[in-house]
């Protein structure tokens, strides 16, 4: 079991990381990619002290090497769902499960609303883990919507699996090829059904299924932790980055703008000092 869990790959997990580290904990880093695309993407930086006029592939690359010189790895795994077991936290990753007594939240502001009825059906119909939950749609009917084409792996295991995949890409070129696949250029608005999923809505048309795969680069907040507080999709924190859950921690853009790499990389150390209490009073 890690006293410390550590969710999302920019500057505040980043910076929550390496405080981690100095104060040697023991904890896991998880994110879906070693550094946010959000970083990567910005044409110049000016407010961070010391670097100015950075771009942001240019600080990317620096977060990365600074992680990298301190023997910090990032287990590149998208963390779809987070439990409380019980004086400690169990979180589910793709096919991992992972132990903590602690949580710190640096996802990242996520930015696409649920599809009506998404939240609803969590358990039953709607998945957000290929290989957790795949198994029990074998020769089913299932929709996949596909955020990402570093998914494409996941579609096409789910493809073996079931008798009919439709999937929805997010994205240009779609690269999965099988046989029982049907690609859809369409976004979903609507999940409907009974007691569990039994239809995909579109603006024209819907598509009956068993279920639905929702793979995304981030799950929302409230999504990720049941009963955990949000306002307008920002998770709601204190002062010392705590959250209405106990040991459960966030940062970053995730807990409501300013949207700046400064306040994030800030908000990750205080964080990591907030956990360290916590433990201490244990």
């Amino acid at each position: 079991m890690y006293d410390i869990a550590i969710i999302g790959g920019g500057p505040a997990g980043v910076s929550a990381a390496i405080n981690a580290k100095l104060l040697n904990k023991n904890f896991i880093w998880l994110g879906g990619v070693s550094v946010s695309k959000k970083v990567v993407l910005a044409e110049k930086i000016k407010n961070y002290p010391g670097l100015p006029d950075i771009s942001g592939e240019n600080f990317g690359t620096a977060l990365k090497a600074h992680t990298e010189s301190m023997g910090i790895e990032l287990t590149e795994k998208v963390v779809t769902g987070i439990y409380d077991t019980g004086g400690k936290y169990t979180l589910l990753a793709g096919d991992s499960e992972y132990e903590a007594k602690t949580v710190i939240l640096c996802i990242g502001a996520v930015n696409e609303k649920p599809i009506e009825g998404e939240n609803e059906f969590i358990g039953r119909g709607v998945s957000y883990c290929a290989t957790c939950d795949g198994f029990a749609y074998k020769g089913k009917t299932i929709g996949v919507l596909c955020a990402d084409k570093r998914f494409e792996h996941e579609v096409e295991y789910l493809c073996s699996l079931a008798e009919k995949v439709y999937v929805m890409p997010m994205y240009k070129n779609c690269g999965v090829k099988a046989e029982n696949c049907e690609i859809i250029l369409k976004k979903p608005h609507k999940i409907s059904g009974r007691l569990r999923v039994e239809s995909i809505a579109f603006d024209a048309g819907e598509i009956k299924a068993d279920g639905i795969f929702i793979l995304r680069n981030a799950v929302a907040a409230d999504t990720l932790l049941h009963g955990l507080k949000t306002e307008k999709g920002h998770i709601i924190s204190d002062k010392l980055c705590a959250t209405n859950i106990s040991g459960v921690f966030a940062a970053g853009d995730c807990t409501g703008r300013p949207y700046q790499y400064i306040k994030a990389a800030g908000e990750g150390n205080v964080a990591v000092h907030s956990a360290i209490d916590y433990l201490a009073k244990l």
